[in-house]
C-alpha cells in the first residue's frame, strides 16, 4: 500500500522515509471496498485469450501491459489466496496469501503468450520471492497462474530460457501455479496511471522498478518478441528492436 506522501518522497530519493512509510496506497472514499470474481471465460471477451500474471504493484503491471499491441486491457485485482471476495485491506494486511495480480485480455492473432511472457520478464525482478523492489511482503510477490497445460509448457519453456540466459545472479523465485480464480480490485485501482499520472509516475520512479529494469535489460529491455513479429509477417531485425520505443503513461 502506497500514500500520495510516499510516493512524493520515493520520488525525491528520501530512501529512509521510503522505508517507513511503504504499504498505504490512495483511498477512494467514494468507492466500494469489496472486489468482484472476473469470469475467465474468453466468451466474456470476444473470444480473447487470457493471461494471470503478478509482478508486485499492480498499477504497473497493468500500465505496462496496457500499451502493448494486441492487449484489449488489463485489470487489477488479487489471486492466489484463500478468502473469497477479499478486498484491498485484506490483501494488504497479508492474512489471505493473495498477491496483487493483473488479468490481461489479449488477441493471440497480434501477441502469443510466450509474447506476453517475454515482456513479463522485463517487467518484474523474478528472483524476489518476498516482494518487488519498493514494495515488500507476500503480497507483492511475483506469480504466473496458467489457465490451461498449453499455457503451463509455454511457462515452463520460457523460465528456462530465462534461468539459461545467466541475466540474474539469483536464482528465479517465481511461483508457478494453476489458475483458480481472480477477483477484481476496486475501482480506485483500476488505469490507476490514467487518473492519477503525476502520483503514478513518482511513485513508480521512486519505486526502484524502472532503475533495476535498465539496468538488467539495457538496450533489450523495449524489445518486441521477435517470433510475434514473424507471426505478422514482420521479419525480424535488431536494429529496429532496439530502436523500439514504450509508449509513454499519457499516450
Amino acid at each position: 500500500m502506497k500514500s500520495p506522501l510516499l510516493i512524493v518522497i520515493a520520488a525525491l530519493g528520501v530512501a529512509v522515509a521510503v522505508v517507513l512509510l511503504v504499504g498505504i496506497k490512495p483511498v477512494d472514499t467514494n468507492a466500494s471496498v469489496e472486489a468482484s470474481a472476473v469470469n475467465d471465460t474468453a466468451t466474456q471477451n470476444n473470444e480473447l485469450s487470457i493471461a494471470t500474471l503478478a509482478g508486485g504493484c499492480f498499477w504497473c503491471v497493468e500500465s505496462t501491459f496496457e500499451k502493448l499491441p494486441g492487449v484489449h486491457k488489463a485489470v487489477s485485482g488479487y489471486a492466489g489466496g484463500v478468502k473469497e471476495n477479499p478486498n484491498y485491506y485484506d490483501v494488504g494486511g497479508g492474512k489471505t496469501n493473495h498477491t496483487e495480480t493483473v488479468q490481461i485480455y489479449y488477441d493471440s492473432n497480434v501477441i502469443s503468450y510466450a509474447g506476453i511472457l517475454h515482456h513479463f520478464w522485463r517487467e518484474i525482478d523474478p528472483t524476489d520471492k518476498d516482494g518487488q523492489f519498493v514494495d515488500r511482503g507476500r503480497m507483492y510477490r511475483p506469480a504466473v497462474f496458467y489457465h490451461d497445460e498449453t499455457q503451463k509448457s509455454i511457462l515452463e519453456k520460457s523460465l528456462a530460457e530465462l534461468e539459461q540466459s545467466n541475466r540474474f545472479k539469483e536464482p528465479l523465485a517465481v511461483e508457478v501455479l494453476p489458475y483458480t480464480k481472480f477477483w477484481e480490485a476496486e475501482g480506485y485501482h483500476q488505469d490507476y496511471y490514467k487518473k492519477s499520472p503525476f502520483q503514478y509516475k513518482l511513485y513508480r520512479r521512486g519505486s526502484g522498478r524502472d532503475q533495476f529494469l535498465e539496468k538488467v535489460w539495457g538496450e533489450e529491455l523495449h524489445t518486441p518478441y521477435p517470433e510475434d513479429l514473424k507471426s505478422a509477417g514482420v521479419i525480424p531485425d535488431k536494429d529496429k528492436f532496439l530502436s523500439y520505443t514504450k509508449p509513454s503513461d499519457s499516450e
